[in-house]
């Protein structure tokens, strides 16, 4: 199933501050409730062959999202992992890959920022911030994602 990105809805109110910082990891304004970044680790959990632990590549209070190792596309993961396509931060935001093709759309539709890492080039351009799902129907648009570069990382 591949997953077409560019039909999300926008997403409401104004892009989050973030830190300035090279590695963005608050968002100051907006961030999950528990119970949603909860179901959104849940249904991380539910994806075939995923497994979490401690994020080797962030901030020890993040979620990794793993896959077993293997000769995978070097775009579908945050390096030097070669496993964790993504993690999930405290606040419900993530950092994880995305099909280069849909990062126009996800940034004009609100729901992203290029993560800062992508300026080196030993990371890939694919690396970026999706800011946290404030509720039910956000959720829904980060599992969309999430399903996208979960796909991407398998393939």
């Amino acid at each position: 199933m591949a997953v077409d990105l560019s039909v999300l809805p926008p997403r409401k109110g104004p892009r989050p501050e973030t830190t300035g910082r090279e590695i963005p990891h608050d968002q100051l304004e907006d961030f999950s409730p528990p119970e949603i970044r909860d179901a959104l680790l849940a249904r991380a959990k539910q994806l075939p062959g995923v497994f979490t632990s401690p994020s080797l590549v962030s901030e020890p209070g993040s979620t990794a999202l793993r896959l077993k190792r293997g000769n995978r596309p070097f775009e579908a993961f945050l390096h030097p992992s070669v496993d964790e396509f993504g993690h999930i931060h405290r606040s419900g935001f993530m950092h994880l890959t995305v099909p280069v093709e849909a990062l126009p759309a996800l940034t004009e539709l609100g729901w992203i920022e290029p993560h800062p890492i992508t300026r080196r080039a030993e990371f890939p351009n694919s690396i970026v911030m999706l800011y946290a799902p404030r509720d039910e129907d956000e959720l829904e648009v980060a599992a969309v994602v999430l399903q996208a570069s979960y796909e991407q990382a398998v393939a």
